[in-house]
């Protein structure tokens, strides 16, 4: 079948095989890409018109007692300079952020042991709090189904775990033994029975990745049905086993965002932090093939820099949630209005209204 009747069908179906799959990713080129970005378009305006959600990110925590091979904060990585926020810094950020505007708060850190399930639920209880109106996102990493259980029960409403990659031999090459595949895979599954929001996601171009794994990754995400997805290229950082391994390409990981556009029509879908890292209007070319979220940092300045999950991430200027004058150029230099409400995926909207399409 022609490649561009290939993405036709996924447009109108869903769904494609997996071989399908493979033949679209190792035969990717610029018309291709174009053409994917088009439909991808066309399916998010469809869904959500020209709006791209902004939400506020509260990166509390750099301590983490895993040792993923990647990762810039890994427990090993001597060079990094530790830092837990107080509750009442978290509190600070967020009440920040409401002034700018913003109504979703995601709270992303490390596997931090001193943010047991109370403390967890203990903050997330204090923002819905002070905070009743907006949602509050956790990104906190592998948890026990009890710990999930509580932390909904706190009024936490999305939770953001990464796959990292279908594949589990591959799993094993980025991570160390003591961390498992299935446990990982288990977790989302756990999240989506207990009602959260649940957002998955992988590297793209991670060391030894296939056009094979990928398709696991696309047929994985079809099955799961998360209500969010990230990804972003893979950039090394520095002191990790990774550190001297090619990053991964714009090209692919655009073509990836409208792939998964097509796949998951209603899904919110972020232009990352690590695009921007990239390419200087990356997160600008990352709406354009089909992505609709935006993480501005609402984190103190002084700890941005500490937060380094790889090398050179951008965390002061544009990328800062202060700047949402910026940024609000930035996307209506792309035809988009950014929206800094809730921002909740479709399926979980309460409208008055009909929807963009049916």
């Amino acid at each position: 079948m022609n490649r561009k009747n290939l993405l036709d069908q996924l447009a109108h179906t869903h769904t494609l095989a997996f071989e399908d799959f493979i033949d679209l990713l190792a035969h990717q080129d610029e018309e291709l890409q174009a053409y994917a970005a088009g439909l991808a378009v066309k399916t998010t305006q469809c869904y959500y018109g020209n709006k791209v959600f902004s939400r506020g990110l509260i990166e509390f925590t750099n301590i983490c007692q895993n040792n993923c091979y990647y990762c810039g904060i890994r427990a090993s990585n001597e060079n990094v300079q530790r830092y837990r926020l107080s509750d009442e810094q978290i509190l600070q950020c967020a009440a920040t952020g409401y002034e700018l505007g913003f109504r979703t708060f995601v709270l992303q850190g490390g596997e931090d042991p001193y943010y047991t399930d109370d403390r967890i639920c203990h903050l997330v209880q204090q923002l819905k709090y002070k905070h009743p109106d907006c949602a509050i996102t956790l990104s906190i990493g592998e948890k026990s189904p009890e710990s999930y259980k509580r932390y909904r029960q706190a009024g936490a409403e999305r939770y953001l775990l990464r796959h990292e990659t279908a594949t589990p031999a591959h799993y094993h090459k980025l991570h160390p033994p003591s961390m498992s595949a299935e446990n990982r895979y288990g977790c989302l599954r756990t999240l989506k029975a207990l009602g959260f929001q649940t957002g998955a996601g992988f590297m793209v171009g991670s060391p030894w990745q296939t056009s094979e794994d990928l398709a696991r990754d696309l047929i994985f995400l079809h099955e799961l049905q998360p209500e969010m997805v990230g990804i972003g290229p893979f950039i090394p950082a520095a002191g990790t086993p990774f550190a001297q391994q090619p990053a991964g390409t714009l090209d692919q990981t655009l073509f990836l965002l409208s792939l998964i556009r097509l796949l998951l029509p209603e899904v919110l879908l972020p232009a990352t932090t690590a695009l921007g890292t990239i390419d200087p209007r990356g997160r600008e070319k990352g709406i354009l093939a089909g992505a609709n979220v935006v993480m501005p940092n609402l984190s103190p300045r002084n700890v941005r820099a500490k937060y380094q999950l790889y090398d050179n991430k951008i965390c002061t200027g544009e990328e800062a949630a202060e700047c949402i004058v910026c940024l609000t150029k930035r996307m209506k230099s792309v035809g988009r209005e950014l929206a800094v409400d809730r921002g909740d995926n479709v399926r979980y909207m309460k409208m008055k209204e009909e929807p963009y399409c049916v």
